[in-house]
């Protein structure tokens, strides 16, 4: 029957679990109600109430675009389609300062939970239960809107893999593995729990300041309407709507390393907001990024990095009956950490063991795992663009012919409403843009290490995990 799907989702979640690379499900979401969600629908659904979104330029400049580097403003989705559109009511609307053809708009990161508070019943709409996640829908969904050219900076979440539904428009996704980390140089700042940003501006890479960047692999792949892609835990991408308008939605999956990544991260928040606290504030250095609401403190900051330790124990000390229980049912309890950006109270998660990203290990080499996966027509692996074989069946993998490298309840309440100054830092150099002078190198005398510098030697992920390592051995002795 049509409503066959080709993976059962004892299948497609042993898929999601095991792969660990890139690839695009075709054919599972066909009766989802969720593939409805255009922005016309949408906009009735909410019936005029406002969303924030974040405006960039389309101008492609050799620096990430940063949310700190961004404006904001809150429209209804009928104001955003008319904008879009170039109708003359923008002229006086919320996007009347923002010519379309200059400028990008993006409601991202807009969790499900909360916009669709009042009509719950919506939720149901979305069901990753037919990828094995049983209870999972919109709840633990989050939702993304955007205009031609509007992207996500390149990065990595800290936290488990990460499942996402194209609705309306497509939409190119840049993905490189972990181990291109060095390659692509991450900084924690601007800092945000849970992502690691790269320096590089991947779409538009400064060879010269990052010649690194070379020795990278970028698997590219466009996503169409109806198919889901599975972006594995820490594989690092950059994401950007090539449609008039695109709609996505998505659900991150918790992993049982999860629990470690939370003591690492409880680490850098600590080091970040102790450095970047001392600083006098009239320096203008824009480092938080707009979804942290605040600087928290040096207590508040050491509870977290406690309950993260205590967490991570936790989930050691589970026996070996209690995981093969937790491996059929752990990651099937609902819980409100599916959410990415879920803040400081994730540390002390119920609910104990969550779904090793190894669980389904099948003891061969990955050679040999890889012929296991049913790829096929149901299933495309992205391939490195080495290997990009055009387009395979509906999913165009770098099918446009652009010499793309020419080189959920948790909420982001708090955003800055206000408009973005530039950044102080010059991050293309990785040298304070008022300590250059105009002749002069970054390799001057004149130049003078900043706290930035300072800080991306601090928490670079290699240096946060050994620290994070060092003090699990301390704990646990």
């Amino acid at each position: 029957g049509e409503n066959v799907k080709p993976f059962t989702p004892e299948k497609a979640k042993e898929i999601v679990m095991s792969l660990q690379r890139p690839a695009v499900f075709c054919n599972m979401v066909g009766d989802w109600p969720a593939l409805c969600w255009n922005v016309k629908y949408l906009s009735a659904v909410l019936d005029g109430k406002t969303i924030q979104f974040r405006l960039g330029l389309k101008t492609v400049d050799l620096v990430p675009q940063f949310e700190t580097r961004c404006n904001y403003v809150e429209a209804t989705l009928e104001e955003f389609l008319a904008w879009t559109c170039g109708q003359p009511s923008c002229l006086s609307g919320p996007f009347s300062c923002y010519d379309y053809s200059k400028y990008w708009a993006y409601a991202d990161y807009k969790y499900i939970a909360r916009i669709f508070e009042d009509k719950p019943e919506i939720f149901q709409d979305i069901r990753w239960s037919d990828f094995g996640f049983s209870g999972r829908s919109g709840k633990e969904s989050t939702l993304w809107i955007g205009s031609e050219g509007a992207n996500t900076p390149c990065h990595l979440d800290s936290y488990g893999c990460n499942l996402v539904l194209q609705v309306e428009g497509r939409k190119r996704w840049h993905l490189f593995p972990p181990g291109d980390t060095s390659f692509l140089y991450p900084t924690r700042i601007p800092y945000e729990e849970s992502s690691i940003f790269s320096k590089v501006n991947v779409a538009n890479p400064d060879l010269k300041c990052f010649p690194k960047f070379r020795n990278s692999t970028a698997h590219v792949v466009t996503l169409s309407p109806g198919q889901v892609l599975l972006v594995p835990r820490h594989w690092w991408h950059y994401v950007e709507s090539i449609d008039p308008v695109t709609v996505s939605i998505n659900s991150w999956i918790e992993l049982d390393a999860d629990h470690e990544a939370r003591v690492e991260e409880a680490i850098t928040r600590m080091l970040v907001c102790a450095i970047k606290s001392a600083e006098n504030p009239s320096d203008g250095d824009l480092w938080l990024n707009p979804t942290e609401v605040e600087a928290t403190s040096h207590e508040i900051n050491l509870e977290y990095l406690n309950k993260a330790v205590s967490a991570y124990f936790k989930c050691q000390k589970t026996s070996a009956s209690e995981q093969a229980h937790c491996s059929s049912t752990g990651a099937e309890q609902g819980t409100g950490a599916s959410c990415k950006r879920k803040k400081r109270e994730a540390g002390c998660e119920q609910g104990g063991c969550r779904l090793l990203a190894h669980e389904f290990d099948f003891s061969t080499s990955k050679a040999e795992e890889l012929q296991k996966i049913p790829f096929g027509p149901h299933l495309i692996q992205v391939l490195p663009e080495s290997q990009e074989m055009g387009s395979v069946g509906a999913v165009a993998v770098g099918s446009d012919g652009r010499d793309l490298f020419c080189g959920n309840e948790g909420e982001h309440i708090g955003k800055l409403h206000r408009r973005r100054k530039q950044l102080v830092m010059s991050n293309d150099c990785e040298t304070p843009a008022h300590q250059m002078d105009s002749d002069s190198s970054p390799h001057s005398s004149q130049t003078a290490l900043s706290t930035n510098d300072l800080l991306d030697c601090l928490v670079n992920p290699r240096v946060i995990n050994l620290v994070a390592q060092l003090l699990l051995e301390r704990t646990g002795v």
